[in-house]
């Protein structure tokens, strides 16, 4: 992603994703997908870390499926091991917009219809216009941010990193588990962070 401004939230959002504010980033790389449950068995077995929540078991278990059940702490370790990190609320709101300022869905505003019974397999629903997918419908993905409702109307323009405390951390994307998984791109919602869901997963950034 180059470096440059764009416009963060929707005015046509919930209170927490207002007001629709600019905000600078430097360069950064993100992942065209989440983290797999075969990228994740790799780790797991280089490091002998205990295996997250759900591991293996059957609906959950494909190679290509994202991984979930994760805690903060076990994605920022992750994310560690890989030579990477969690995004930003920023950066990923930037990256899921691919360009489409103002659109509903990161490739859009049409809604697919379908839905889901367990997490599809990553790479699997549509793509922005850069060419990431997973970013509504797949899993809620862990940000580095701590999490409040009122940051936007007190963000920096510069590299936003969210409050310094917080109970919950920050986390994005429409996830398979809900009654309407595609989400809206500008959607923000959080987690406490030693809580392990189903529909939580991560993406990696640099």
């Amino acid at each position: 992603m180059p470096a440059g401004p764009f416009l963060m939230g929707w005015e046509a959002g919930l209170p927490a994703e207002r007001p629709v504010h600019a905000v600078w980033l430097p360069t950064f790389a993100i992942a065209v997908t989440p983290v797999t449950n075969a990228e994740f068995a790799a780790y797991l077995a280089a490091t002998r870390a205990a295996p997250p929540a759900f591991w293996g078991r059957a609906g959950f278990d494909g190679p290509a499926q994202p991984v979930v059940g994760l805690a903060w702490d076990e994605a920022v370790a992750f994310a560690a091991w890989a030579g990477a990190r969690l995004p930003t609320e920023a950066e990923w709101e930037k990256a899921a917009r691919g360009g489409l300022a103002g659109a509903r869905y990161p490739w859009g505003d049409d809604r697919p219809e379908r839905t889901f019974a367990a997490p599809p397999a990553v790479g699997t629903t549509p793509a922005n216009p850069l060419g990431i997918h997973d970013l509504a419908g797949v899993c809620h993905e862990w940000c580095a941010d701590w999490y409040d409702d009122g940051y936007y109307a007190v963000s920096p323009a510069r590299s936003p990193n969210g409050p310094p405390t917080g109970t919950r951390r920050a986390s994005r994307g429409g996830a398979w588990r809900h009654a309407d998984p595609w989400s809206p791109v500008a959607h923000r919602s959080s987690l406490p962070p030693h809580l392990r869901y189903s529909d939580y997963g991560l993406r990696l950034a640099k």
